[in-house]
């Protein structure tokens, strides 16, 4: 299967969850806007979302996946299954007494982790306790539903895993459906979206064990033993979730500060969901995939073809993230308006969205970059590189975000999150060309600049285009007129980027049959069917 094949197939099931996260985003933004109630769900949620990001998809993706295809290699599936039981083990009695640990202290952590700012107001911080107690269970699921789509994405089974999270927000939307036929008010919306969240992580949990089951391993449940692979797991594991979750490190930091203004934990929340689109498509589909393919290669002593696949994803990324991100920072506000611009969801609400989403445009790159840098040293079992670096970034984060925010408000957190990020992508890509793990590429480094010009381009006409087109974008517009505002904007954009690209030999419909396809050297595993 290509490179470009394995790529869709994840990110059409991170689309579709994206898609619907955004529908999520709309109905909760109408139902709650950016109340106490808003603030308390979604740093309640933060939380174990946190950890699921740093401790289950960060750290098993970089460290498990390379060990579970090392031992189907070296002993076939049977090897296989016995180092997935050892694994499942550890990991079963470790969630379960971390769970019961952390319900126990949630009021401390809450106060002094999680929003501390919401210690003055006693029943956001009542409801903010509750609801985190509700949903942390959430991450035990998930954990171990990482471990598992893990052994799908080595097995070249990647549709189950990237599908499974659609169902978080298939839930969460029937909730608010059902609470806004019910005429529920804003608290028991909170506490409802807050069971509907404990819910889908054993629905996605149970539709990944199905998958593994279907691939042709049965995990069974162990005694939790220390054994010489899952100590080796740990090891590359622990700086992994950090490396891996960087993002996720600094968005909990930001909760916390954020939470000493009304309003700014959800404004960020909205804005992060939005971007999330694109860098959920392009990032998580290019990371998921490239992770078990370069650490193939380079196991076979392939180095050329561990060269090419960092640098045709690397392409990938930015012709598809440039423009997105030229998009985001010119027009925020149009966009926010339609999708979130309702119900309890105020003009000025759209104002403070839209200010941290373009900002956020600036760093979609450089998020997207990082997913794409990593798995160069993961693949290659170092996982204490990109922990230091991601050390560093967090530093910058927390400096310049205490700093900003008395200033900004909740833009001095977007902007110090964005020039984290960047200082992170730009660490990993010097370190991999110091050490000779990134060849240069004459037609990868001839494109870079073209794409750029492109996006610029694109970005100078889209301005222009907004102000011709403000009449149907306004909030007095009826709604069916600003979405084809909206999206004939993005139309237009698409047009021009494209021709762009393609015209002045950014992209070329040619090197992309040529340089993403990539034909495996033995045969696979049947694809799973989608």
């Amino acid at each position: 299967m290509s490179l470009v094949k394995k790529f869709a197939t994840v990110a059409s099931g991170t689309l579709m969850s994206r898609v619907f996260g955004l529908t999520r985003e709309m109905l909760m933004a109408a139902a709650l806007g950016t109340g106490p109630v808003a603030d308390a769900f979604n740093a309640a949620f933060r939380f174990p979302n946190t950890f699921r990001r740093l401790f289950a998809e960060g750290a098993f993706n970089a460290a498990f996946v390379p060990l579970f295809a090392k031992e189907i290699e070296a002993n076939g599936m049977d090897g296989a299954k016995r180092f997935s039981e050892e694994v499942f083990g550890v990991l079963f009695s470790v969630l379960m007494a971390l769970t019961i640990i952390m319900e126990l202290s949630m009021p401390l952590i809450v106060r002094t982790v999680i929003a501390p700012g919401f210690v003055d107001d006693p029943q956001k911080f009542g409801n903010t306790v509750s609801m985190a107690i509700i949903m942390f269970p959430y991450l035990a699921c998930m954990s171990l539903a990482a471990m598992m789509g893990g052994m799908l994405n080595s097995l070249h089974r990647y549709f189950a895993a990237a599908v499974a999270p659609v169902f978080l927000n298939i839930i969460l939307i029937g909730v608010l459906a059902y609470a806004w036929y019910a005429g529920h008010d804003g608290i028991a919306i909170g506490y409802g979206l807050s069971w509907g969240v404990m819910a889908a992580g054993l629905v996605q949990l149970t539709i990944v064990w199905f998958a593994v089951r279907k691939a042709g391993i049965s995990i069974g449940f162990r005694r939790p033993r220390m054994t010489a692979n899952v100590k080796r797991l740990l090891v590359l594991a622990l700086p992994a979730a950090i490396t891996g979750g960087i993002t996720q490190i600094n968005l909990l930091i930001n909760t916390n500060i954020a939470s000493g203004k009304e309003g700014a934990i959800t404004s960020l929340a909205n804005a992060d969901r939005v971007y999330q689109l694109p860098l959920g498509v392009v990032g998580i589909a290019v990371a998921t995939v490239l992770l078990p393919e370069l650490a193939r290669a380079l196991r076979s002593g392939n180095l050329k073809e561990a060269g090419n696949l960092q640098n045709r994803s690397v392409e990938f990324i930015l012709f598809l993230t440039l423009p997105a991100a030229a998009a985001l920072l010119v027009m925020s506000e149009p966009i926010i308006r339609l999708l979130l611009e309702r119900g309890e969801f105020t003009a000025e609400s759209t104002s403070r969205v839209a200010n941290i989403l373009a900002i956020y445009g600036l760093g979609l790159p450089a998020f997207v970059l990082i997913k794409a840098f990593i798995p160069g040293f993961f693949a290659r079992e170092d996982t204490k590189t990109p922990m230091i670096f991601a050390a560093v970034s967090v530093v910058i984060n927390i400096a310049m975000a205490l700093t900003l925010f008395p200033i900004l408000a909740e833009t001095g957190i977007a902007t110090a999150e964005v020039t984290a990020g960047w200082v992170n992508a730009i660490l990993l890509f010097a370190t991999l060309i110091w050490r000779g793990h990134w060849g240069r590429d004459i037609p990868l480094l001839t494109r870079i600049p073209r794409l750029i010009i492109a996006a610029a381009i694109m970005a100078l006409a889209l301005s222009y285009a907004i102000k011709w087109a403000e009449p149907y974008l306004v909030a007095q517009a009826p709604v069916h007129v600003q979405a084809a505002g909206v999206f004939g904007l993005i139309f237009m954009s698409m047009v021009i980027y494209f021709a762009l690209a393609f015209g002045s030999g950014g992209a070329s419909l040619g090197m992309i049959r040529r340089n993403v396809k990539r034909r495996a050297k033995a045969p696979e595993p049947p694809a799973e069917n989608p």
